[in-house]
């Protein structure tokens, strides 16, 4: 998609507000041409040579008449300018998150957090930048060819004498915008890395002091601020110059004004009034090749945030961007639709009688490393555990199979039929994940278990009994209400993951998938974990990672993982008999606890 592709898809993407918009701007860069005429009357009704003869009070009166219009046209164009400008910046973020959410989690954004929230926020604000000044440029050059017909009926000569020279100024001046847009990209390019050490550096705070690090840390970021200074400057400068030519092109076609003017009204062929009408012209029409000139440096600017937005789709079609959704901006309009969505039949998951994965394979870009032709039955109402070494290839596993992995080749059946996208798929009421590194966030412990969810006392209770957590909210300060912390901070390992594991069993599943959720946990409250889950799950499946013993005695069928494969699966019996690496998981866990 070419930037001008871009920018019409955004135009249409509300084309009657757009219409409603350039149409109004339109009206507000017409009116001076009013005022223009009458001004032009009053000096030449000094003289005796207007022929509108309604003396001073009623050009005063005209004069306020074309004002106030203007003042009003300015209040209706701003509230449709700000109307567009929102809803283009609203569904290019929506669209733009909406893309990242559904991407596997190895693959949700290529650069860090911090460079893609610069992303979200400038990128975007230089686009909708651009749209609105679009409508700007139609309305001047409406303005520009209209005034353009007035002063040429006037005086040819002295039209083309003034105007000329300052198009051809501008013009010189705007093909120095092809710099600007390469000093815009590198501008942009080095906030972003700046925003990026800054997220890094909060987020590791505790590493670089136990490296001792700070010093080499601060050293890098300084040298990112200063590489953002120097291109900031650069791009400031360039836009600041352009902006001086642009400005002072009024003064030089004032200046060749007063040079041509003066042997002309001496002939009599030229009038007090209509001197005044160039001049008052003027000024608008250089507003017009100054503010053409700087829609075309924020249309290419616009080119390089279409750029840095797509690196965020990674290979997906550009159209994405602009893909029409809805936006409940209005007062009610997100209840609204709430409630529509509330009407409409909520169809409920097929029951899981048998998940089949064949020959599923994913391995890590950077390394090599994954798991390879990986096949495996999950029975309906089973309790299935994948254990193995560390590196074995378990989480990668059970994330290739959820699709928070892009899986290179295999097929994923449930009651078998094909998976045709997995991360769509495995979401509740079809599937609960708790992951390995519980991902908790700065709000009360309530909201980190809902997480949206709606707020069902009797299904929060169950889950926080399932996850053994009931002691510990009753001996908090503030129960469920307790804020965590940022990442959870206030729990303990052990807290945080039977938080997680509450956050999955309040969505009560077909199929909950456990990431070594009772690593953290004791021997003791693990084995209620895992009594209180048999005891509520109904005919849930149940897919856990664990090399704990309490776990694996608990399974149906355990599968062993070594190297990315699956060495050989069975009961807890079976496995002791067969399988080396089994035999050590198992006895090693019992040493451990010696």
């Amino acid at each position: 998609m070419t930037t001008f592709q871009f920018l019409v898809r955004l135009i249409t993407f509300r084309p009657l507000l757009y219409t409603a918009n350039a149409l109004a701007w339109t009206v507000i860069y017409l009116i001076p041409i009013a005022p223009g005429l009458i001004t032009q009357q009053f000096f030449d009704s000094l003289t005796g040579e207007d022929t509108l003869k309604a003396g001073t009070w009623g050009i005063i009166a005209l004069l306020l008449a074309a004002a106030l219009a203007r003042v009003v046209m300015i209040y209706v164009g701003c509230i449709t300018d700000v109307e567009f400008r929102f809803r283009v910046a609203m569904i290019l973020r929506r669209n733009l998150l909406g893309h990242v959410l559904k991407q596997p989690g190895a693959r949700a954004i290529p650069v860090s957090p911090g460079e893609a929230i610069s992303y979200f926020r400038d990128d975007v604000d230089q686009t909708e930048e651009a749209i609105s000044w679009s409508v700007d440029v139609f309305g001047l050059t409406c303005f520009a060819i209209v005034s353009s017909y007035i002063l040429l009926k006037i005086d040819v000569q002295m039209t083309l004498l003034v105007f000329v020279p300052l198009i051809l100024v501008v013009t010189v001046a705007q093909l120095a915008t092809s710099r600007l847009q390469k000093y815009r990209a590198a501008s942009r390019e080095s906030t972003a890395r700046v925003t990026g050490a800054i997220s890094e550096m909060f987020g590791n705070v505790q590493a670089i002091q136990v490296a001792g690090a700070e010093d080499r840390v601060i050293e890098r970021f300084r040298r990112f601020g200063e590489t953002r200074r120097k291109t900031m400057l650069k791009d400031k400068l360039l836009g600041e110059a352009l902006d001086a030519v642009f400005t002072n092109a009024v003064n030089l076609g004032i200046g060749l004004i007063l040079l041509l003017a003066g042997t002309k009204m001496r002939g009599g062929g030229f009038t007090v009034g209509d001197f005044s009408l160039f001049v008052y012209y003027l000024t608008f029409v250089t507003q017009v090749i100054s503010n053409v000139g700087k829609f075309m440096t924020y249309f290419k600017q616009m080119s390089v945030a279409l750029a840095r937005m797509l690196e965020l789709l990674q290979g997906a079609p550009a159209r994405i961007l602009t893909r029409k959704a809805a936006l409940p901006l209005r007062k009610g309009a997100a209840q609204a639709a709430e409630a529509r969505d509330d009407a409409a039949p909520i169809e409920a998951p097929e029951p899981l009688r048998s998940l089949e994965v064949t020959g599923l394979s994913y391995r890590y870009p950077d390394t090599g490393r994954g798991i390879a032709d990986i096949s495996l039955r999950l029975a309906g109402g089973s309790f299935t555990v994948v254990t193995g070494a560390i590196g074995a290839g378990k989480t990668t596993l059970v994330r290739a199979l959820l699709g928070l992995l892009p899986k290179d080749e295999g097929t994923i059946a449930w009651n078998g039929r094909p998976v045709e996208d997995p991360a769509a798929f495995f979401a509740p009421a079809r599937s609960a994940y708790a992951a390995q590194i519980p991902r908790l966030y700065s709000d009360t412990l309530r909201n980190n278990i809902l997480l949206g969810q709606e707020n069902d006392k009797g299904k929060i209770g169950r889950a926080v009994h399932d996850a053994v957590m009931e002691y510990d909210v009753a001996h908090l300060q503030q129960g469920l209400e307790t804020v965590v912390g940022p990442r959870g901070v206030k729990l303990s390992g052990g807290q945080m993951q039977r938080t997680a594991a509450a956050r999955m069993l309040v969505r009560e599943a077909e199929l909950y998938v456990f990431d070594d959720v009772s690593s953290a946990l004791d021997v003791e409250t693990e084995a209620k974990l895992w009594d209180r889950l048999f005891e509520s799950r109904g005919d849930a499946t149940c897919l856990v990672v664990s090399h704990r013993r309490t776990a694996l005695a608990h399974a149906d069928r355990i599968i062993v993982m070594k190297d990315g494969r699956i060495e050989d699966e069975g009961t807890v019996e079976q496995l002791l008999a067969s399988s080396e690496t089994f035999r050590e998981l198992w006895y090693g866990d019992e040493r451990g606890k010696e």
